[in-house]
């Protein structure tokens, strides 16, 4: 993480819905970086295609053509193609007026070559049907239709200018006559490229879709959790009188003699003042949260002693009969340390402690590029259909109203910082928690200050 004042739960209120947006608009530029490729292999194809068909013209059905302005056409379009080629060989944002200037160049290098050949005279005429075809699939409403002007003016001036090739008037011989075969061809051309690259646009298309509903769903899901923030803020404030007056209430019980003479009943005053203490604690640690708009509360650590405050301090309390931190970290990473990260353990620590309160497990261990943390436990494991709702909020089988929010907090920290959650059942029973965290984003690089 680079040196900065803003801790991960910071950036958490403010970088989901600048995401959603930037995502979006970087999506967009690759489907339209895909759609410009996609017209360069098809210019690829007609360049070879026109060499092939030039050449069986004139050398096997000896039909007499201007092959040096043919070849000046060809030519131009091949350096065209790869000063394209040149210009998009990587990310860049390609708009409408590029994709429509694109296909304008192929409409005009196919009206010189159906000029030099025949016309409107030239079975290959049809092939300004494959150009209408893509601007209608790529661009805009007012491109469309300027396109499919062009196309009927290049139509009629070839009409109009052409010289007709010398060929028998042999249309009544069928496939034997040269005029019907090249039109089986352009016909045949038209609906393989059609065929071939308006599927590869279409997937392009589906995915983009696909994408924009998914960042949709985010950010109405990351609006949930703000939210639930302002919701847990507002109740904090609210339970602090109480808990306040709660608290002196057991401090005056704690010194009379009817409890002072009674060692049962001291002792659970005792505790009482303990689960207020821890209460208090909690909705302490909920107004520091809301109120950190910029992250003063993260402190510089390691990665080790992160984690083993958070096994410690969740032990200490929790009721939970056995409890096994198993850390297989083989070196340590300076990092952040930040409350959001300690709710998201906790979370789904506390989730395993109500299915399985004799026995929870946390095991953490590193990779080349993330921290894994793997919670297991020997309750009855999740429901098909809690994984198939996975970090929906709500998805409990607890049977509680307001339940199924643990998962949900915590795959919503996860993908903030550009992790994930994944949750499944083990084959011995039980059910398992996989979060991973790459390090990129929670920990130090050597040399950065410490972040207040």
């Amino acid at each position: 993480m680079a040196a900065t004042n803003e801790s991960p739960q910071a950036v958490m209120h403010s970088a989901p819905m600048a995401g959603v947006a930037s995502g979006g608009d970087d999506f967009d530029e690759a489907i339209g970086l895909k759609n410009m490729q996609q017209l360069i292999q098809l210019r690829w194809i007609a360049v070879v295609g026109q060499v092939v068909t030039i050449g069986m013209a004139h050398f096997v059905f000896d039909i007499a053509l201007p092959l040096r302005h043919m070849a000046a056409v060809i030519g131009f379009l091949a350096v065209f193609n790869l000063a394209s080629q040149w210009r998009w060989r990587s990310r860049g944002e390609v708009t409408n007026d590029e994709l429509f200037l694109a296909l304008l160049v192929d409409v005009g290098m196919l009206t010189a070559q159906l000029y030099l050949s025949g016309g409107a005279t030239n079975p290959f005429t049809f092939l300004y049907l494959l150009q209408v075809t893509l601007a209608a699939v790529l661009l805009q409403t007012w491109s469309i239709w300027t396109m499919v002007a062009l196309t009927i003016a290049c139509v009629a001036g070839l009409a109009l200018f052409g010289r007709p090739l010398a060929l028998p008037p042999d249309h009544n011989r069928g496939l034997a006559s040269p005029f019907i075969q090249g039109l089986l061809i352009c016909f045949a051309l038209n609906a393989g490229l059609l065929v071939i690259f308006i599927s590869r646009i279409g997937r392009n298309l589906r995915d983009r879709d696909a994408h924009l509903a998914d960042l949709r769903q985010r950010a109405a899901e990351e609006e949930h959790v703000v939210r639930i923030g302002l919701l847990a803020s507002g109740a904090a404030h609210e339970l602090g009188t109480p808990l306040a007056t709660l608290a002196v209430i057991l401090g005056d019980w704690r010194r009379m003699k009817a409890f002072t003479q009674d060692a049962e009943l001291l002792q659970e005053v005792v505790e009482m003042q303990a689960q207020v203490q821890r209460c208090k604690t909690i909705l302490s640690g909920i107004l520091l949260s809301a109120g950190e708009a910029r992250g003063e509360s993260s402190v510089q650590t390691t990665v080790i002693t992160f984690l083993d405050e958070i096994a410690s301090e969740w032990r200490d309390s929790r009721a939970v009969a056995s409890f096994e931190f198993d850390n297989r970290l083989a070196h340590d990473l300076p990092m952040v340390s930040d409350t959001a990260l300690k709710q998201m353990v906790y979370n789904v620590l506390d989730n395993a402690l109500e299915a399985s309160p004799g026995r929870v497990r946390l095991e953490a261990s590193l990779d080349d590029s993330s921290l894994r943390l793997t919670v297991t436990d020997n309750g009855p494991g999740f429901t098909s259909e809690v994984l198939a709702q996975l970090g929906k909020p709500y998805n409990s089988t607890k049977g509680r109203a307001g339940g199924g929010l643990g998962l949900f907090l915590a795959v919503n920290v996860a993908r903030t910082l550009g992790g994930r959650v994944h949750a499944g059942n083990r084959p011995m029973g039980g059910a398992v928690v996989h979060m991973t965290l790459p390090l990129a984003a929670i920990t130090l690089k050597e040399g950065e200050g410490r972040v207040a």
